[in-house]
């Protein structure tokens, strides 16, 4: 059976198809009663159990929140009831992880690397049944990451060097090398491990994915790491030296690990997205309470016209995230639309967490837990503009989104044939505006992707900049798309949905125009003259008159494979 097309793919050839964001009847926002019973318990939890500034100091989870959170069922919210698990819908996971993250965003990031990215995910994709019955259970209480990450990959997966040597008589595989960045890695029970098998005559070879025992010999936690902001991420360095996988625990076959990675990874790619938007609509309750009573000048600070624009964008860029992850939660599993949601969540959430900030003034910059040593309301502004400035950067940067979604769209555009005539709705509501100027410049967009897809490989390698221009252009208009479907669909409340969904769609517009002039009218050339200027050492004097406070530690930027030389630095957690 053919799959539908998706309504980004549609957008990007110019065709605005409103019936593929088509909601269901009644209320969004309500979920079944098994769903609303777990996250009542979740928000109960959270609210008596869980301490997020002992977190945010003691840059740990305490182990009885992660227990209570294993007796909630939180980390298998998606794992079939077949397997033990809860088999909730992915809103659900999503509303979850917008609860826990406002409590701390570690929280969000526990549950997320193992539920999105961590094993059940790929086991549900690609495993077999056996895999399942084994690992899926365990799932249910036991904690996995994703170990792909190397010292010299960033955002080049084909860099992996760990390797998988097959003892094709044995029927194992002997794993070498070091993975970075791992979160959970720490205090996982399981982890998936991509890894290279040497590609010789008797098998397939190249990327592939293996469940590894997290205590098994030879996986060390070697180091570690802190960040700027996510203070209780248990992420670390993964050792695996001699580590003997057996063969049934190798998900799918020989090089297909990256793909079946990939695939995961846009399942539950939304898991930013949601908690984006949860940090959003917690920064507009903040600013909300501090623009109402803080005064200046005789007058609250939010009327003064400085900080109504704060407000107004605060309101309107809120309700588009929430839109955005209610209604993709909602449509077939697609990856443009993740990579969009994905994209535009983090950069509006941070935009907005550094307007928060501002409008706090002094306030916003004061940690929280200084502002209870001399009597005031902690209120965490600082640090939620830390933690969410990973979202830019992890899960595919902002920069690699972008050329990545451009090529996407380009290939699909070399690919096609002539197009059918546009369908779509506009109707006549209050929002009909609106979506006739997404229509518009969704068929403007497109013949500019017509014209970049005439365009030699060479030639868009130059210009990715142009590329993200397009690329964000698409991601405005999807999100006003989201917010008209997701207002639409709203029941009449206090400050009528039309009303946020216009205010955001009105912002969105001049965004749209500012881009679609930045196509042609940019300073992309003479950038690049700079640049390479840069590189070639030509400015150097300009570095001068400064030192240099870096520090080279004990150990080399890359890490070789070979025996630990420290202590396993696992955290090994309470069992139940």
């Amino acid at each position: 059976m053919p799959v539908p097309p998706g309504f980004a793919a549609e957008l990007f050839r110019g065709r605005l198809r409103t019936d593929l964001l088509t909601m269901p009847p009644g209320d969004p926002r309500r979920v079944g009663a098994r769903e609303e019973q777990f996250l009542a318990r979740l928000r109960s939890f959270c609210e008596n159990e869980v301490d997020g500034s002992l977190i945010e100091r003691d840059d740990r989870i305490p182990d009885h929140v992660i227990q209570g959170l294993k007796d909630i069922g939180a980390f298998c919210i998606k794992i079939p009831r077949e397997y033990g698990g809860l088999g909730l819908s992915d809103l659900c996971y999503l509303r979850a992880l917008m609860v826990v993250s406002t409590v701390h965003s570690a929280l969000g990031e526990l549950l997320g690397a193992h539920q999105a990215i961590g094993l059940p995910q790929p086991l549900l994709l690609a495993g077999t049944e056996e895999q399942r019955k084994e690992f899926l259970p365990r799932c249910v209480r036991e904690i996995s990451a994703f170990a792909l990450t190397e010292a010299d990959i960033g955002n080049d997966p084909f860099r992996i060097r760990t390797s998988a040597v097959p003892d094709r008589a044995a029927g194992t595989y002997t794993l070498n090398g070091v993975k970075l960045w791992t979160t959970n890695g720490v205090i996982a029970d399981l982890l998936v491990v991509l890894a290279v098998v040497p590609a010789p005559s008797d098998g397939a070879g190249g990327i592939t994915a293996f469940v590894v025992e997290a205590g098994a010999p030879g996986v060390t936690v070697d180091h570690r790491s802190s960040f700027l902001g996510l203070r209780g991420l248990e992420n670390g360095v993964i050792r695996l030296h001699d580590v003997v996988v057996p063969e049934r625990h190798r998900i799918g076959h020989e090089g297909r690990g990256l793909e079946i990675a990939l695939a995961a990874q846009d399942t539950g790619r939304l898991s930013l997205p949601a908690v984006c938007a949860a940090a959003a609509k917690w920064s507009l309750r903040i600013a909300r309470q501090w623009a109402g009573t803080r005064v200046q000048w005789g007058r609250p600070i939010g009327e003064h016209d400085a900080v109504v624009g704060k407000l107004a964008l605060l309101a309107a860029t809120a309700f588009a995230l929430e839109a955005i992850v209610e209604v993709t939660a909602r449509q077939a599993d697609t990856r443009i639309e993740a990579e969009l949601a994905k994209l535009f969540a983090s950069e509006k959430a941070w935009l907005l967490a550094d307007e928060l900030l501002q409008l706090r003034g002094g306030r916003g910059y004061e940690t929280a837990a200084s502002a209870v040593a001399r009597g005031e309301r902690g209120v965490p502004v600082e640090q939620v503009l830390r933690d969410l400035r990973v979202g830019r950067i992890f899960d595919g940067s902002t920069e690699v989104l972008r050329v990545f979604l451009a090529r996407a769209v380009i290939e699909r555009q070399r690919e096609a044939v002539s197009p059918p005539p546009a369908t779509y709705r506009v109707g006549s509501g209050p929002l009909a505006a609106h979506l006739s100027f997404v229509d518009a410049s969704a068929r403007r967009l497109a013949a500019t992707i017509e014209q970049a897809a005439g365009l030699p490989d060479a030639t868009l390698d130059d210009r990715q900049r142009h590329l993200g221009r397009i690329v964000d252009i698409g991601a405005e208009l999807y999100a006003m798309s989201a917010s008209c479907a997701y207002a639409t669909a709203l029941p009449d409340l206090d400050g009528t949905p039309e009303e946020l969904a216009d205010a955001f769609c009105t912002q969105a517009r001049g965004r749209v125009t500012d881009l679609f002039h930045r196509l042609s009218d940019n300073t992309d050339t003479a950038d690049r003259t700079v640049a390479r200027q840069v590189l070639d050492g030509r400015y150097r004097w300009l570095e001068e008159g400064v030192l240099d406070p870096s520090v080279e530690g004990p150990w080399i930027a890359d890490p070789q494979p070979g025996p630990p030389t420290g202590p396993n630095l696992r955290r090994i957690l309470p069992t139940t």
